[in-house]
């Protein structure tokens, strides 16, 4: 099928802490797994990058048993070859953006710290959009949008639709006093169209053009139909 001639390319962060309180952070799991699942279902090959390559930190509180009970996740985590693939992710330079169609940024509120200090992640997420290919991410991956800035000067996501994890999810989840910036309010800042759900936590995906993102955690699914619908017709 055409599908499996067509490639993914998944990045995770490689940060295991917040800066101003002890709390652990790293991947939140789900959203990788449920992309996971849909891309491969619909024979899509993936591989995972993250900043600085190596190991990848899990946030503990996506492996909670109430958390993996979603559909998919507790069977990723119980698969050992799966979760091998986060022992050595390859770095974001080592990337070779011709093997790609199209980029999907996990998160976890570690993002928040290394996507948007990462240069090389900014020029990828760029040239992937510049070359026509499908950029996408979920909740926090939309910090990997904050520092991209396309060949004309302007934010990827100036007069853009977008959404990311807002504001009022950030206060249920007791994290407010804990992240660096609230991604709503960058977003915002930088020209963009942010647009949320009527109620924190439901599925919530927006599309503009090639450019894919979602709310929280439980769109991760649901960002995957909509990469794996762009592709498929492409």
């Amino acid at each position: 099928m055409a599908a499996a001639k067509k490639k993914i390319l998944v990045v995770v962060t490689n940060v295991d802490e917040y800066q101003k309180v002890g709390m652990r952070t790293g991947l939140w799991l789900g959203e990788l797994t449920r992309f996971w699942d849909v891309a491969e279902q619909n024979g899509f090959s993936m591989d995972i990058a993250s900043p600085s390559g190596g190991k990848v930190p899990i946030d503990p509180e996506s492996l909670s048993h109430e958390v993996l009970a979603q559909l998919g996740t507790a069977e990723r985590y119980e698969d050992r070859k799966f979760m091998d693939l986060l022992e050595d992710t390859k770095k974001i330079t080592e990337v070779n953006l011709e093997d790609y169609d199209a980029i999907y940024l996990t998160g976890g509120h570690g993002v928040m710290f290394d996507f948007p200090q990462s240069r090389q992640l900014e020029d990828l997420m760029a040239r992937f959009y510049e070359t026509g290919r499908v950029v996408s991410t979920v909740c926090h991956g939309a910090t990997g949008l904050l520092n991209v800035t396309l060949s004309n000067g302007e934010a990827l996501v100036k007069g853009k639709r977008v959404t990311g994890f807002s504001w009022p999810e950030e206060e249920l989840a007791n994290r407010a006093q804990a992240v660096p910036y609230n991604l709503q309010e960058e977003l915002k800042k930088l020209g963009a169209d942010y647009r949320t759900a009527a109620k924190p936590f439901e599925t919530y995906v927006v599309e503009d053009g090639r450019l894919i993102t979602g709310q929280n955690p439980g769109s991760a699914k649901a960002v995957a139909e909509a990469v794996v619908r762009q592709l498929v017709a492409a």
